[in-house]
């Protein structure tokens, strides 16, 4: 029985070495109680167990279970089980992850990120562009949003923001890109950067 990988990362993406897997939706975003549905296709190999992953910003894949059209149950990993996550099929190539959230942590538990926003050069301005930085530490959960704004209004050109990495004290950190005309800049326009974790917002202006 040949395996295929189906993965549930950050992004919720689903991916396998032997054929092409298809994972929708790509991406998924929940509110506390609801339930979560991931549909998985198999593509053309119709024998192969379908595995979930769960993986967090600076941890390893965590095997969460496996599936098999001839089973009547899924198979779990170490720390995952029944009622929370389980497993469904209609095919032999189509699965169904389905995993069920609660609360877990209340947003007044967790403090909102520091942020740190750093103009462009003058050097820079010179070439006529200009490129502010936001850079937010102390994330909670590894999980923000990111959002310029021009004079109150919002922007999303020129808008750069890599992904989480995690700090020594188990937190994270992530830094976002503006690029602007240097007469935004040299007309001081109000630049504001906004980050908000867990439900906590925080705005950096410069």
């Amino acid at each position: 029985m040949l395996p295929a990988l189906c993965s549930l990362f950050t992004a919720l993406s689903c991916v396998s070495g032997v054929t092409v897997v298809t994972q929708k939706p790509p991406v998924l975003t929940l509110t506390r109680g609801q339930t979560a549905t991931m549909d998985c296709n198999l593509g053309t190999v119709t024998d192969s167990t379908a595995r979930w992953y769960k993986q967090v910003p600076g941890g390893v894949p965590q095997h969460v279970l496996r599936n098999y059209h001839e089973w009547d149950a899924p198979k779990y990993g170490s720390g995952f089980s029944s009622p929370k996550f389980t497993s469904t099929h209609s095919s032999k190539s189509d699965y169904k992850l389905i995993i069920r959230t609660k609360l877990i942590v209340s947003d007044a538990a967790l403090p909102a990120p520091v942020l740190t926003v750093l103009p462009p050069s003058s050097e820079e301005l010179k070439s006529k562009k200009g490129t502010l930085v936001c850079l937010a530490s102390d994330v909670a959960g590894g999980f923000a949003d990111v959002r310029w704004l021009v004079s109150g209004n919002s922007v999303t050109s020129g808008v750069i923001t890599g992904s989480a990495q995690q700090q020594a004290n188990k937190k994270f950190t992530l830094t976002s890109y503006l690029t602007i005309d240097s007469c935004e800049w040299e007309n001081d326009k109000v630049i504001t950067c906004e980050v908000s974790a867990a439900g906590k917002p925080r705005s950096g202006e410069d």
